[in-house]
């Protein structure tokens, strides 16, 4: 059986990026001695801070692939991957614009209307509008087709009832992108009748409701809807087009770095230990910097892709689930270790509280073992 390649390519010059890389560095050398932030493990999803994204508003580094005609940069997508793959590294706060930056910006230039362009763009581009996703409900994580939450039209728009979950930052986010039902399920074609929707976050009919980790940690949320009113003006995309909006969205949301760095912060802290002879040698180290060393070409590959406007949802899946694991496996790798310190302690406690989530988040491991599948035609 000859199988299709899962990945396309690299035809990217790593030192076409470099100077753009070290000035992120220099950037976030300097805000850590600042005491703008202290380098943490899945900042990403839990490191909202408002003050860090206002910093990089103003270097340029929000809504870099945003056109200039849209208040943005118009640069490409490689760029805003090496920024993004260095604050990940360093542990840098980014949670309050990740999902507006990652996912909402692209589906936006790509779905959205000419008002909906005009209306979001240039806050997210300033750092002042900030996104969450509204896809997944109780009882349908990884499988949205069976989604449940309506949407019903009433005179002059839409009308939205049901409950998301797992909703990251909604209670500080301006607004989400739900995913819906506008007509009943056919169960012969799963996939039909769903529609997406942008919706306001504070608006009338909008419940957030906060869920609280067992750590203590909050930027998980449920979000109920109560018959919520949408005017036509906030359909996003096509009236049942919603599956394939989707999953082109989700290309972007496996694919990017934060899929193989939301521990980094903690494998560099071994490597540094370990230099010091604060921690045994250990070969194991050496195998997990080369599998992040993969997944970086990998992903850096998938990035290329997007910016040809190849698909890329199957490498994405491919880079999602093998980047999740490696995450766990390193904050196996760093608990097993007699922490020297404090501040590893704190490094390790915070990786092996949140590893649980790694492979869920983003579609569950095993669903996407199945994407993958049929990317090889194997089903």
């Amino acid at each position: 059986m000859a199988f299709s390649r899962l990945v396309p390519p690299i035809s990217v010059d790593p030192l076409s990026t470099q100077g753009l890389r070290d000035e992120v560095r220099q950037f976030l050398d300097d805000q850590r001695a600042a005491g703008a932030f202290t380098p943490s493990v899945d900042a990403w999803l839990s490191g909202w801070d408002e003050n860090f994204t206002a910093a990089l508003a103003a270097r340029g580094w929000l809504g870099m692939t945003v056109p200039v005609e849209y208040g943005g940069h118009g640069r490409s997508f490689l760029e805003r991957f090496a920024v993004t793959e260095e604050l990940l590294a360093a542990g840098a706060p980014v949670a309050a614009h990740w999902i507006a930056d990652r996912q909402i910006v692209p589906s936006l230039l790509k779905y959205g209307t000419e008002s909906q362009k005009l209306a979001f763009l240039p806050g997210i581009v300033r750092g002042e509008c900030f996104f969450a996703i509204g896809m997944s409900e109780p009882e349908s994580g990884s499988d949205l087709a069976s989604v449940r939450t309506r949407a019903t039209r009433v005179d002059g728009g839409w009308s939205l009832t049901g409950t998301k979950v797992w909703t990251s930052g909604a209670h500080l986010a301006h607004a989400f992108i739900v995913l819906a039902r506008t007509a009943p399920l056919d169960p012969e074609h799963r996939h039909a009748g769903l529609s997406q929707f942008i919706v306001d976050l504070r608006g009338p009919g909008v419940d957030v409701r906060p869920i609280v980790s067992m750590n203590g940690a909050h930027h998980f949320n449920e979000v109920i809807l109560d018959e919520a009113f949408l005017p036509d003006d906030m359909v996003f995309g096509a009236i049942g087009d919603g599956w394939r909006q989707v999953t082109s969205e989700l290309s972007f949301e496996r694919s990017g770095p934060e899929r193989y760095l939301s521990t980094f912060v903690l494998l560099a802290a071994c490597a540094d230990r370990m230099a010091a002879n604060a921690i045994p040698r250990n070969a194991d180290l050496g195998r997990l910097v080369a599998r992040v060393t993969g997944l970086h070409h990998m992903s850096t590959a998938v990035a290329g892709a997007l910016e040809r406007r190849e698909p890329a949802d199957i490498p994405a899946a491919l880079v999602k689930v093998l980047g999740t694991v490696t995450e766990g496996d390193i904050a196996e790798f760093a608990d097993l270790q007699d922490s020297p310190d404090r501040i590893f302690a704190e490094l390790v406690r915070a990786a092996v509280d949140q590893r649980p989530g790694f492979t869920l988040r983003g579609g569950t491991n095993e669903v996407l073992r199945g994407v993958i599948a049929r990317g090889l035609g194997l089903r």
